[in-house]
């Protein structure tokens, strides 16, 4: 009798425990609402899908930050279907005749990125000019020997789930160990030693950061948005990789030390700073890492890879200070920093300043949030 009103108060404290951390969960339609908002305003405003973008100079709409948006597009359609959703990734992809900047022979990471929303539409209606292209393009890169490719981290996020995709979609894996070789060699070759750090558990944005790079605080220069590039694809190649899968095992040990890492770091507002190692140069608020680091470890609680109890507090104070400190009342984001490599680019940010692309910054946003409405 003793032992089973133990049991009952047992099981009580977990149930209590469960409603608690329930109760601390954002209303998933107050998420949804906010995902609506926010690609609205981008909607809305680059109406015109086929138009470059004039910058520094003209790049055309299926480069990578498009690309990163449509993935977050990609995202919201996914819990909420909108014709118009579908018919704005359907119509772009077919302006750009399904193709890459540079066309079938780039190795150009960034011009591949776009072929992550290409695959996508191929899934839900199939039709083999939808993958030609990026299919044509990743069957040279695991046809020729180099690995080199990914010379800088962002590479990873925009090339690797594309590998990974397409050896979903056609069971080669060949698709997946030369995805493998590649991580591997930018993980551990690149430069002198490789651009990932597993004493500290991350990554510097290319051969200019290795050691000495240094801040001003005597700790290693580490670039918000460059390491939620990486993590980001850890969680979109996982996701797409089979459980049998070769290296699955060294995906998600990285992933974990990322977490981490990330969890190390993070500014007391809830947001990450542009700098994750040195808060007093640079280290300001930043929206687009912050929502990447959101997607991955909002990804790992839904998956039973993070601890729950560790991440999810990190999870939601990130979330309300994106809604509360980020998002206007018209959907647009700020404190997205502008295009570059380091924390000193694109500076300074602000919350009413608009970044030289703003695709990128909104698809982000969209995947993180669309883990965070995941949550249970």
């Amino acid at each position: 009798m003793k032992r089973n009103r133990h049991l009952i108060a047992v099981l009580l404290m977990i149930m209590a425990a469960s409603f608690a951390s329930a109760a601390q969960l954002p209303d998933r339609r107050e998420v949804l609402k906010v995902m609506i908002e926010t690609n609205r305003y981008f909607m809305e405003k680059y109406a015109d899908y086929s138009l470059p973008s004039h910058t520094d100079r003209v790049r055309p709409s299926n480069i990578w930050t498009r690309g990163v948006y449509y993935e977050g597009l990609m995202a919201l359609y996914s819990i909420y279907p909108q014709e118009k959703y579908y018919a704005y990734m359907l119509d772009w992809a077919e302006f750009h005749q399904w193709g890459m900047r540079n066309g079938n022979t780039t190795r150009n990471a960034d011009d591949q990125c776009c072929g992550q929303t290409y695959i996508d539409l191929y899934k839900m209606s199939p039709g083999p000019e939808k993958i030609r292209n990026i299919k044509t393009c990743m069957d040279m890169l695991i046809n020729t020997p180099q690995t080199d490719d990914w010379s800088w981290i962002d590479a990873i996020q925009m090339g690797m789930p594309v590998l990974a995709k397409l050896g979903e979609l056609t069971g080669d894996r060949r698709y997946f160990e030369k995805m493998y070789r590649m991580y591997s060699f930018t993980r551990n070759h690149h430069g002198q030693t490789g651009l990932y750090n597993p004493k500290e558990g991350l990554w510097w944005r290319d051969a200019d950061f290795l050691p000495p790079y240094k801040e001003p605080n005597g700790k290693n220069c580490y670039w918000s948005r460059g390491n939620g590039w990486v993590y980001a694809a850890l969680v979109r190649v996982l996701s797409h990789i089979p459980e049998d899968e070769a290296h699955r095992a060294e995906y998600l040990a990285d992933f974990r030390a990322m977490s981490e890492a990330l969890k190390n770091c993070r500014r007391d507002d809830g947001f990450w700073g542009v700098s994750l190692h040195d808060p007093n140069h640079f280290g300001g608020k930043e929206t687009s890492g912050t929502s990447l680091f959101v997607y991955g470890m909002a990804w790992g609680i839904n998956r039973g890879i993070l601890d729950r109890e560790t991440y999810l507090p990190l999870v939601l104070k990130a979330w309300n200070a994106l809604v509360t400190d980020a998002v206007h009342p018209n959907g647009f984001l700020g404190w997205v920093q502008g295009t570059g490599k380091e924390p000193k680019d694109g500076q300074p940010l602000a919350y009413d300043k608009v970044p030289n692309f703003e695709d990128y910054g909104v698809g982000c946003f969209l995947l993180g949030a669309s883990e965070v409405y995941k949550l249970q």
